[in-house]
């Protein structure tokens, strides 16, 4: 009997852990080309699975590979795979949601950290010869007295969330999905999307990005926050309209931001954020340290395995998990 056969449509993680992973459970795998839509079907005619971390899967993609049964992305978000289109054709979808969830857990804090307390400026005005601790911008605050609302109370947010609250902040939620009682056991205060923007200090983001979520953050939305505010995304670049936060920058309405996602990466040479001293940017990072480098194509690889041997996976198209 022939082996499974598994793509890989592009990875660019170093070596070749998806392939060596699969191969050692018995399955054939290769890589396409590129994450091109042809140079996927050019292999992908025989895959019952597909890994995927940057190509765009579509239907049509999906119908030019007619054995797939489940789609593995390399990654926690999975908004390259049209999961509508994986589900009407009985495609499961799965992602690594475990793979980072210290990292960038820690990264935010950081972030938040950084900005609330005016670090960046601080390191600017003494290296310019500046001596004067009460110039912090923004305003370096007193976490007891600042209020951090967190959107999305899932596996890293939930973990933002109670970091924040142990370091003192008044903590709010916003997650229709989130239990109350968890919430409130983490010592934070579940409330609606529109109070927890309002009521924010500091902003933070922890929500997939769909098709209702895309620019959650717009013009109308930043002019609700308070003046001041700081904005934290490493989750989905394109929550946040990135023209509409530079003009509220711009205008003195947002205080700062810190950004690891962007709408368009790596974020481009012209991007009006790119010259606001007042926002701090880092590269897709938030993911990152060796333990998670050496987790993610292993975690991406193993969903493959552990589904075409019938145990449980993280499947996202849950009215198609429930058939499972």
């Amino acid at each position: 009997m022939t082996a499974p056969f598994i793509l890989v449509s592009d990875c660019d993680l170093p070596g070749t852990v998806i392939e060596d992973t699969l191969r050692q459970a018995g399955l054939r795998a290769e890589r396409a080309a590129s994450g091109s839509a042809e140079d996927i079907a050019d292999l992908g005619r025989e895959a019952e699975g597909l890994v995927v971390q940057w190509a765009q899967i579509t239907g049509e993609v999906m119908d030019r590979m007619p054995k797939l049964r489940i789609i593995s992305r390399v990654g926690i978000g999975y908004d390259m795979v049209d999961v509508a289109a994986a589900t009407a054709r009985g495609i499961a979808v799965a992602n690594t949601p475990s793979y980072c969830i210290e990292e960038v857990a820690a990264h935010t804090i950081a972030m938040i950290m950084t900005q609330a307390r005016g670090i960046p400026a601080y390191d600017r005005a003494v290296r310019a010869g500046t001596w004067k601790a009460v110039e912090a911008h923004p305003l370096a605050v007193r976490p007891s007295a600042t209020t951090v609302s967190v959107l999305g109370f899932g596996r890293i947010g939930s973990m933002v969330a109670r970091g924040c609250r142990a370091l003192g902040f008044r903590v709010l939620v916003a997650d229709p999905y989130a239990a109350v009682e968890s919430v409130r056991e983490a010592g934070c205060e579940p409330v609606g999307i529109p109070d927890a923007v309002a009521q924010a200090d500091i902003l933070t983001l922890h929500v997939p990005l769909t098709d209702d979520t895309h620019h959650l953050i717009d013009a109308a939305v930043l002019a609700t926050m308070k003046a001041g505010a700081v904005l934290v995304n490493t989750c989905r670049g394109p929550l946040i309209d990135e023209v509409a936060l530079a003009t509220s920058l711009r205008a003195g309405q947002l205080g700062a931001a810190a950004l690891d996602v962007f709408e368009e990466e790596p974020l481009a040479a012209d991007s009006p954020l790119r010259d606001l001293d007042q926002v701090l940017l880092t590269p897709h990072a938030a993911w990152y340290s060796p333990q998670a480098l050496a987790d993610l194509p292993v975690h991406a690889a193993e969903n493959i395995i552990r589904f075409l041997a019938g145990e449980t996976v993280p499947i996202v198209n849950p009215v198609f998990a429930t058939a499972l």
